[in-house]
């Protein structure tokens, strides 16, 4: 009998491979970042090879650390970066450029163009989401009219089209040999083709973006057998849950009741609410999303607030400014002051996601003085990230029509307590951390394990959270109203940065 379930966590800057026992507890783990290449300004992109060597490094390299078997492992679930896109080669597996990740901006102009028709919201009702240089149908369109053949060859059925997680699929079932071209509802919701209600692609989309059906992977729920790894290290394997990072979070965090909330601090900030299985519709700026479908089971949905620089920007502090040396060391930074100086950071490298949906807004830094130092910007790189939290949470607990009392976190920025603290103070709610911190892997690995029956059902997984620690408010009401107006001025100073050029109406 199997005695353990993995996990793919691929993510924006790294690849892990988790292996959990049947209590949720982490076995072994192995991680490997990837590169970040920027070809222009405003450009993201990730080398799809070298994101399929690494997922073969970290598999290969957590089973040896324990002397695993691929028989001791029930099932294996993936989780990923969301609306990265990667359009590759059926017959060679070899993709036609490099993956834009989801932070690249340079559909800006298809999303103006877009726009003039009807406005940012015109497909908001059929698929939840606002337009945006985020989501993955523009950036399929870009590939196909911009890579030289690209759309000839799409027409004639030799090209794909797959976030990570159909990649990796693919790649895990046997590639070009026999290699199952799926997707799940998650993902499939975050490419602004899915039809929110029918869970099915859009014809109507498809063809306004000018994306050939054929293209598209067959959207499947998040918890069921897809196919059979292939790969020697876990050989045999069946790969069973797919979830996009998030919604990962979501079930990780065994927020399966309809206003159970989390929040994930990573290179973004992401605060998804479960709202159950009927689709709501945000007024305030949130995009209605697929929170997870098990199996033949309903479909639940969920409101999300997505902040696009989170700990990005504490990574650019380190590698761009050089002040500080490791990420943590941002903490023991912001430490040597007692506020922030004044200063305020607004961290719109690629425009502001949620609740603005601004996409020519551009960073800025304000409230700068003789007096401030690197101490106080590096509280106000923390700071930043609570007051973005706290303008999503406004709009979730409008949209929504519920009133959190605590909030549930996860992510690499949670080990930071002088960010949680403030958190929590300026949201004047408890901020909890919870045992597994690594929620967006065991989620993965939950739906994976529900699919084969490693576990029983949800009470069982519901048993497994548990509490490390609550950070409580401790600011009076009037500090954290000074504080938060004075952000949500800083805010203004970002907008309308990047003026569109003037140019005659593109036929879209």
């Amino acid at each position: 009998m199997s005695t353990y379930v993995g996990a793919i966590d691929q993510g924006t800057t790294s690849t892990r491979f988790i292996i959990f026992d049947s209590t949720g507890r982490i076995v072994s783990v192995s991680q490997k970042e990837h590169e970040q290449i920027y070809p222009k300004p405003g450009w993201v992109e990730h080398d799809p090879e070298e994101i399929w060597r690494r997922t073969h490094e970290v598999m290969t390299d957590a089973m040896e650390q324990r002397g695993i078997r691929p028989k001791d492992v029930a099932a294996i679930g993936i989780t990923n970066q969301r609306e990265t896109t990667i359009v590759w080669n059926r017959k060679t597996g070899v993709a036609v450029c490099n993956a834009i990740v989801w932070q690249d901006t340079r559909v800006e102009d298809a999303v103006a163009e877009f726009s003039r028709d009807g406005g940012p919201d015109r497909f908001r009702k059929l698929t939840g989401l606002p337009l945006a240089t985020y989501f993955s149908g523009l950036k399929i369109r870009w590939i196909l009219n911009n890579v030289p053949g690209a759309r000839e060859r799409a027409e004639a059925g030799d090209l794909v089209f797959g976030n990570i997680d159909s990649y990796l699929v693919w790649k895990l079932t046997g590639g070009q040999r026999g290699g199952v071209h799926v997707t799940d509802v998650t993902n499939a919701s975050r490419t602004q083709l899915m039809n929110l209600a029918t869970l099915s692609w859009d014809k109507s989309q498809l063809q306004l973006f000018g994306i050939p059906e054929a293209m598209m992977p067959r959207i499947v729920s998040s918890s069921e057998v897809y196919g059979i790894a292939q790969p020697a290290e876990v050989k045999d394997i069946p790969i069973a849950g797919i979830l996009g990072d998030q919604q990962a979070a979501l079930f990780g965090q065994t927020c399966f009741d309809p206003g159970q909330a989390k929040n994930t601090y990573g290179t973004g900030c992401f605060l998804l609410m479960n709202t159950g299985t009927s689709p709501v519709q945000s007024k305030y700026g949130l995009l209605t999303t697929v929170g997870f479908k098990l199996g033949q089971n309903p479909t639940y949905y969920a409101l999300e607030g997505s902040v696009a620089i989170t700990g990005a920007l504490v990574q650019w502090m380190r590698d761009n400014l050089g002040l500080i040396q490791k990420s943590p060391d941002i903490e023991t930074l912001a430490r040597t002051v007692k506020d922030n100086g004044g200063i305020y950071f607004v961290p719109a490298f690629s425009g502001l996601f949620a609740p603005y949906w601004k996409t020519n807004a551009r960073g800025v830094i304000v409230g700068l003085t003789r007096y401030a130092n690197k101490g106080h910007l590096a509280r106000a790189v923390l700071e930043a990230t609570a007051y973005q939290t706290r303008e999503v949470l406004d709009a979730m607990e409008l949209d929504s029509g519920t009133k959190l009392d605590s909030l549930r976190t996860d992510g690499g920025m949670v080990d930071d307590d002088l960010l949680m603290q403030f958190q929590a103070d300026i949201l004047d709610r408890d901020v909890i951390r919870p045992l597994i911190k690594e929620t967006t892997a065991l989620g993965a690995s939950y739906a994976a394990g529900l699919a084969v029956g490693f576990y029983k059902n949800l009470e069982e997984l519901r048993k497994q959270w548990g509490v490390d620690h609550v950070w409580k408010c401790h600011m009076e009401r009037a500090t954290r109203d000074q504080l938060y107006a004075q952000w949500k001025k800083a805010v203004t100073r970002s907008f309308d940065w990047i003026e569109e050029p003037q140019r005659a109406t593109a036929k879209v």
